[in-house]
Order: structure tokens, then C-alpha cells, then sequence
């Protein structure tokens, strides 16, 4: 499947390309046609200025040809150079020859030639006997510009006006090769040069207006993989417009699928409190003793508590899952929060006669949102105690690894058992803790999955040698 970038860049190649070619085409036509425009301007010059200097010695029994016929011959025989840009020219190169009023040829320069020659015929000297100008281009060689000469002609009057005959001069255009040639590999060059500046620049352009296509590919493909993108930038116009649309239809499906799996899920966990509610309720309305009654009150505030907590808790991760940016991002120290977890858990710890052992180097920082970071920690830090032994030990430790700041929490549990281990991030999934066999909320671990990935990081649940879970928590330097 070819790209629309490479596409484009075709479309754009191929419509420069058959301009530079039509334009270069003509233009290397019409050059061709201009210094022999230049040319036969001047062997119009030249050829007025020898038909006068035949009427000056013009006889009465006829053209007195025998002074033009010595110039040129002189002429033929001087040698010299004459630097005119790239061409050297060492001789004449012009050929003149002359008729009589009947279009005969009397006078021929290249060695007497085609004197005698009824050259009536001929359009310059055809045209010129009728009082017209007289000119014509004849090729020598069919299929070979270059062969072409150019002949111009001027009549020759007697001083009572009448036409005495007719002056041709003849200047092959073999002569302009070298200057036609130049001009030709110059605008062949140039053309070549400016079609790779325009290819260059094609695909510039090309990739340029491709850019934001292959963002929103990316981003797709990204909420595909369920990863946590935000829009890219696409700048403005039609881009801009798409990308908005794609995301409100992305939050539209998402909140739809989000709101039906949540429902189902939370209306599945609330069944066993308000079953428990239910039922001390319905007891609580019969006759009972004291203690016994008590026991139900505390039955129904417990499993109260527990949807309080489920739906504090659910509220909280429905917040986080909507969110794309960190706000009131602060450095955070992680060895003092760690101290004041640590205080804090004070009264968790000592019932189970638990340890907790820090070792955090001092100043290592993380940036973020200091209570989303602290919530975090505090979740994984109270899972480890529920599920810890007594007398056990738990041991957090922090250090820098590349661009992210990981933190470690290992306890000494009974570790997760294997058909959990894919499931424990999963809402609502709770194992039941040893102590009390009672579950949780079961959304404490998908929060700090949602914290860890607005930081940049991940959570991972490893086994912990020789025995229970090690929790690895990244966050993004």
C-alpha cells in the first residue's frame, strides 16, 4: 500500500516534470530559432552593402563583378583569430554570389561554382526580382538542423532605378553551432538542477502535509493498544478538525464501553453488602438480646463502609482514567514521604509486630503530583501489610534507572497466586487477605496503574525471593 505522503510526492514529480520537460522543450526550440534571427539581421547589413558596392561599379554593358570577385578572394585567403566567447574563428565563412536580371548566376564565390546557373528559381532571388524581400533557409542534410544556410538577398539598381540584378550572401548556421550548443547544456543543466530543488522540495511539502495524517495514525494505533496518549499536535485546518472529531468519537466509545463494564461490575459487587444490609436489617426486626443486636448494627455499618469506601474509590479512578495531563506538578521527595507513610501506618504495623525497612536515597525526586504519587504508594504499602505475616518484614527501596525513578516494595507474604497474577489489576478484583479472608475494594491496584501511567511509568507485580510479592513502581524522572 503506498503511502499518501509518496503518493503526493508522485503527483507533484510528475506534474513538475512535464512542465520542466514542455518548457524546456520550447525553450530549447525557440533558442535555436534566435540567433539565426540575429544572423539574418545581419547578413541583411551585409548584403545591402555589397549590392552598393556593385552599384558604385556598375558598368554600362552590364554587373561588373571582377572588383567584388577580388574582395572576396582576398578575403578567403586572410587568416586570423578572433576569440568570440567559447568559438575561435580563423576565416570567412561567408559565400556571395550574384544574378542577372533574368535570375542567371554571373558572379559565385566559392570558387565560381554554380555560375551560369539559372538561379530564378530560388526564393531569394525569386522574391527580390519582383521587388520583395528576398530570403530563404535551405537544409543541406534532410534531418540535420545545423546544415542549414541561410541566404539573403538585396537587388542591385542602376542609377536610373532600374533592377540590374540581384546580391545573395549565404552564412551557414553551422557557424552559431557552438553558441546554440552552450546555450542548450546550459538550460539542460539548469532545468535538471531546478526539477531536484522542486523534487526536494515536493517531498518537503509532501511530507509536510502527510505529518499530521501519520500523527493521527500513530495515535490511533496508540488508543488501539489501550496505551494513554493525548491528541497530537496537528496544527490547523482539516487536520485539526479531524483529529478533534476522531477524539470526541474516541471519548464518546469509550465512555459508552467504560459505563457499561463499570455498571455491570459495580452492580455485581455491591450485591453481597446490600445482601448483608438486607438481611441484618430484616433480622434487626425481630426480638433479640443486646449483643446479638449489636452485632447486626455492626454488621450493617461495616458493609456500609465498604460500599462508601468502593464507590469513594471507584469515583477516584473514574477521575484518573479521564485524565491525559498531570496538574500541580511538584518535585516530590520520596524519602520524606516515605517517613510520613511510615508514621502513618504506625498503627497497621504494630498489631502484626511488621517491620518497615526504607532504603531511599536521600533526595531522590520525582515530578509530579505529590498526593496522586502518595495515594499510590499508600495502596501498595497497605497491600503488603494485609498480606504480610506477622512478625514479617517490608522493605522499600528506591533508586534512579535511566530516565525514571523506580520504587520497590517487597514483602514476605504468601505471594499472588499463579491464576491471579493476570487478573489482579482487573477493577473489582480482590484476593481475599489471610488474616480476615475478606476482600477489597478490589480497584486499589487499577489506581496505581492509572497514577503510574499519567507519570510516564508502570506497575509491575514480581515474586519476591524467597517468598511473597515484590511491587515495582516507575514513574518518569
Amino acid at each position: 500500500m503506498v503511502k499518501i505522503r509518496y503518493r503526493i510526492l508522485l503527483g507533484f514529480v510528475v506534474i513538475i516534470a512535464g512542465g520542466f520537460y514542455f518548457l524546456t522543450s520550447w525553450t530549447i526550440t525557440d533558442l535555436r530559432v534566435q540567433p539565426l534571427k540575429a544572423s539574418e539581421e545581419a547578413l541583411v547589413d551585409t548584403a545591402h552593402l555589397l549590392a552598393a558596392f556593385l552599384e558604385i561599379r556598375l558598368a554600362e554593358e552590364g554587373l561588373a563583378v571582377s572588383d567584388l570577385r577580388q574582395v572576396m578572394a582576398r578575403a578567403a585567403r586572410r587568416h586570423f583569430l578572433a576569440r568570440i566567447y567559447q568559438l575561435d574563428k580563423q576565416q570567412v565563412n561567408l559565400r556571395v554570389y550574384v544574378t542577372d536580371p533574368r535570375g542567371v548566376v554571373v558572379f559565385d564565390s566559392d570558387g565560381g561554382r554554380d555560375e551560369g546557373v539559372d538561379y530564378s528559381e530560388k526564393n531569394d532571388v525569386y522574391l527580390t526580382l519582383r521587388g520583395r524581400y528576398g530570403a530563404r533557409a535551405t537544409k543541406m542534410t534532410a534531418d540535420d538542423f545545423y546544415s542549414t544556410v541561410l541566404h539573403v538577398a538585396a537587388p542591385v539598381h542602376d542609377g536610373d532605378g532600374r533592377l540590374r540584378g540581384v546580391l545573395t550572401v549565404a552564412k551557414p548556421v553551422e557557424s552559431v553551432k557552438p553558441f546554440i550548443t552552450e546555450a542548450v547544456r546550459n538550460i539542460v543543466l539548469a532545468a535538471v538542477l531546478a526539477f531536484l530543488a522542486a523534487g526536494v522540495l515536493s517531498f518537503v511539502i509532501a511530507d509536510w502535509i502527510s505529518q499530521p495524517l501519520q500523527r493521527l495514525i500513530r495515535y490511533s494505533r496508540a488508543v488501539r493498544d489501550g496505551e494513554r496518549v493525548g491528541l497530537p499536535r496537528l496544527g490547523g485546518g482539516e487536520a485539526a478538525a479531524l483529529g478533534e472529531a476522531f477524539e470526541e468519537m474516541r471519548d464518546a466509545l469509550a465512555g459508552r464501553k467504560y459505563l457499561e463494564h463499570s455498571i455491570q461490575t459495580l452492580t455485581h459487587e455491591l450485591k453481597s453488602p446490600l445482601s448483608s444490609i438486607q438481611g441484618a436489617a430484616e433480622l434487626l426486626t425481630e426480638e433479640m438480646e443486646p449483643p446479638q443486636r449489636r452485632k447486626f448494627i455492626g454488621n450493617i455499618r461495616a458493609e456500609t463502609g465498604r460500599i462508601q469506601r468502593l464507590v469513594d474509590r471507584l469515583l477516584r479512578l473514574v477521575e484518573l482514567e479521564n485524565r491525559k495531563t498531570l496538574e500541580n506538578v511538584e518535585p516530590v521527595r520520596l524519602d520524606l514521604m516515605l517517613d510520613e507513610l511510615a508514621d502513618s501506618l504506625g498503627p497497621l504495623l504494630r498489631p502484626k509486630n511488621l517491620s518497615l525497612d526504607r532504603d531511599i536515597p536521600a533526595g531522590l525526586v520525582v515530578t509530579g503530583e505529590g498526593l496522586l504519587i502518595r495515594q499510590a504508594v499508600l495502596n501498595l504499602l497497605q497491600n503488603s501489610i494485609d498480606f504480610s505475616a506477622a512478625g514479617g518484614r517490608i522493605t522499600v527501596s528506591g533508586r534512579r534507572g535511566g530516565a525514571k525513578v523506580i520504587l520497590e516494595i517487597a514483602d514476605e507474604g504468601a505471594g499472588i497466586p499463579e491464576y491471579a497474577r493476570d487478573r489482579v489489576f482487573e477493577k473489582f478484583y480482590s484476593l481475599p487477605r489471610p488474616d480476615t479472608r475478606r476482600k477489597s475494594t478490589g480497584l486499589g491496584l487499577s489506581l496505581v496503574r492509572e497514577v503510574a501511567e499519567l507519570h510516564g511509568g508502570d506497575i509491575l507485580l514480581l515474586p519476591n525471593e524467597p517468598r511473597g510479592t515484590r511491587a515495582r513502581l516507575a514513574f518518569h524522572a
